[in-house]
């Protein structure tokens, strides 16, 4: 397979498109809108699971695991729950199959169906507050913090690999507390988590928000999000975190006794990011050559390449590299030494340029003589010769060097496509030719919200939490506003 890419300025989708399958992070299986994420992709996932799961610990949570599937009639419980999620639920009507006598393949008997329906989980809220009940009985059993990682299914009808697939893996946290106060400082404590890791790993900068009315999640009385703004100009919804109210406790009759004697409903939150993440790691920083990943998040952060026409030759580089890679990982640095004779070093430097390793050091006889090696930086595609006795120390500032360069230039882009308007005509027109995120004056109705998305395809994606009081008028109705909101075309 060719490792060129689609250029990002001719056609970005495709651009997209070609760069997860060709380096290697996941591609379409045989179920509709369903992805196989390949050994690359996942172990992007499973270093984001490892940092996120240090740092929902140290908050004090503690991993548990629930069913899969979900009784039909748990959903019917908190209403605006199930109109959240009816149109996206797989269902499951029977439990046994049996073999067709004439040789046809399986069918289905009928006399097997179940007395009660099962959703496949599109979210654990349910099925999770149902077992709460028989968790929480006194003000001594909260708060309850508990996360799980799984996967989920939402039959979605148009999908692309880590944006939007019918299932995704993912994390969600469901906690319980005695008071709104704590519930609320809960929901926005993992808000903060989120955008820690969105800007210390993956080196993306967010918007810190609230979502609207509109688009809170289903069943929430808060929702807080983290926006970021892809390469493309639109912006991508990175992690949620909900303040759930009484809701859930009232549908499944979760109380407990209080200190004073009395029974109370818990308040609960919810909160998850999902394997998109990937996408929004992609979309942020690679470019035309391919993948470019922060070090804080690579799989390996430095390569090592033998350059070399002998065995001998490659046996005496070996020894020097061996050395090297011991160093490297005393230094908790993630390193491959990449000394496979079914390639040449010049495919294996396209292929890591491709797959977005940060640094890329090459070895060959001249570097043996002289004790240098050649190092290149994936973000900027720099070289330069380093002394064998400093690599270390200086490859280690360099992959700090790198994080921060990603993070700046990622942020440069999302500052300098945040725009104020104050007008509709002068909305369509940043909208059209310039994107990104457009701040404006909106009137605080549903009504509006969802006009201004019938008409231009653009979504509220949040009200900023550190907005700032502004007299205004509305961009669509010229209604009274007292603050600016942020709009923009999304994934």
């Amino acid at each position: 397979m060719s490792k060129k890419l689609t250029k990002r300025s001719e056609d970005y989708s495709k651009w997209y498109n070609e760069l997860v399958i060709k380096a290697d992070l996941a591609e379409n299986s045989a179920v509709r809108g369903m992805m196989v994420i390949k050994p690359y992709g996942y172990a992007i996932w499973e270093k984001m699971q490892s940092e996120l799961d240090r740092m929902f610990k140290e908050t004090g949570h503690q991993n548990a695991y629930f069913p899969l599937f979900i009784p039909k009639s748990f959903f019917s419980k908190e209403a605006s729950h199930v109109d959240g999620f009816a149109k996206e639920c797989a269902v499951v009507t029977h439990y046994r199959l049996k073999n067709a006598d004439d040789g046809s393949g399986i069918v289905v008997d009928e006399k097997a169906k179940l007395e009660e329906e099962l959703i496949v989980r599109p979210t654990s809220e349910t099925i999770i507050w149902d077992t709460y009940k028989r968790w929480v009985q006194s003000y001594r059993d909260l708060p309850l913090l508990i996360n799980q990682w799984a996967n989920v299914v939402r039959w979605e009808m148009r999908t692309r690999l880590f944006l939007r697939t019918a299932e995704f893996l993912w994390q969600e946290g469901h906690t319980a507390h005695a008071t709104k106060e704590e519930a609320l400082e809960e929901a926005q404590k993992m808000h903060e988590v989120y955008t820690r890791f969105a800007e210390d790993f993956m080196a993306i900068p967010i918007i810190k928000g609230a979502k609207s009315e509109n688009e809170r999640f289903a069943g929430a009385l808060e929702t807080f999000t983290i926006e970021a703004l892809m390469q493309d100009g639109k912006a991508l919804q990175a992690g949620t975190s909900h303040f759930l109210g009484q809701n859930f406790a009232k549908a499944f009759d979760v109380k407990y006794a209080t200190k004073e004697g009395g029974l109370d409903y818990v308040w609960a939150t919810s909160w998850g990011v999902t394997t998109r993440l990937i996408g929004a790691l992609i979309m942020t920083h690679s470019d035309d050559q391919g993948l470019v990943l922060p070090p804080n998040l690579a799989p390996y952060q430095v390569v090592i390449v033998p350059i070399y026409k002998s065995e001998e030759q490659l046996k005496a580089i070996t020894e020097r590299v061996q050395a090297i890679v011991v160093s490297f990982r005393e230094k908790g640095i993630r390193v491959k030494y990449d000394d496979r004779t079914t390639h040449k070093p010049g495919w294996k430097f396209a292929e890591y340029e491709l797959k977005g390793v940060p640094v890329r050091l090459a070895m060959g006889p001249r570097d043996l003589e002289q004790a240098t090696v050649e190092v290149a930086r994936r973000d900027t595609l720099e070289k330069q010769n380093m002394n064998q006795s400093e690599i270390v120390t200086k490859v280690s500032a360099l992959l700090e060097d790198i994080q921060t360069n990603l993070f700046a230039k990622a942020k440069n882009y999302r500052d300098e496509h945040i725009t104020e308007v104050d007008s509709f005509e002068e909305f369509k027109e940043v909208l059209n030719t310039k994107g990104g995120f457009i701040s404006a004056h909106w009137d605080g109705t549903v009504e509006t919200e969802k006009r201004i998305k019938e008409l231009t395809k653009a979504t509220l994606r949040c009200i900023p939490l550190d907005a700032k009081e502004e007299e205004g008028k509305c961009i669509l109705t010229g209604n009274k506003s007292n603050k600016r909101v942020l709009f923009a075309k999304a994934y």
